[in-house]
């Protein structure tokens, strides 16, 4: 149920769509707290997603990017001996789990890894050079970088 009305923008602006059509995703979360995760900023366009995972190996966990998000998965796998376990108190959660975040544009995975019950995945936004900023050199009409350039646009 979203309560924001975007339609108003969607009126008066051209060519932001995909930007409206992210904050209508951004519809409450689900209020599963599992597993409790941090996101930190390691660098100028460096992150890091860590997320308490105990209990769980590399073998029971999954993670899969997919337009311009990124799935964690988790699901540990029973064993007879593990399921002849007679616990007392089980305040450890072993329990399936699926989370997912949002990445921005050129936001790219670079690893993961798995270090005293953390799974540590570090992300990159790494910029296209046609996106990068640029210096344009500024010369007059009979300079020579203008006629190179009014030559290639003849041929």
């Amino acid at each position: 149920m979203n309560t924001l009305d975007l339609s108003p923008f969607y009126r008066s602006t051209v060519g932001f769509d995909r930007l409206f059509n992210l904050l209508d995703d951004l519809s409450p979360q689900e209020t599963n707290a599992f597993p409790p995760y941090n996101i930190e900023r390691t660098g100028e366009d460096t992150y890091r997603i860590s997320m308490a995972v105990a209990g769980f190996s590399k073998d029971d966990l999954v993670i899969e990017t997919k337009e311009n998000a990124i799935i964690v998965k988790g699901a540990k796998s029973q064993s007879e001996s593990e399921q002849a376990r007679d616990f007392l108190h089980r305040g450890i959660a072993e329990r399936s789990f699926e989370r997912r975040f949002k990445l921005a544009d050129y936001v790219e995975v670079r690893g993961a890894d798995l270090e005293n019950g953390l799974l540590h995945i570090e992300l990159a936004r790494e910029l296209p050079e046609s996106k990068r900023p640029r210096k344009i050199s500024i010369g007059s009409e009979g300079s020579v970088e203008h006629k190179k350039i009014e030559s290639e646009v003849k041929n």
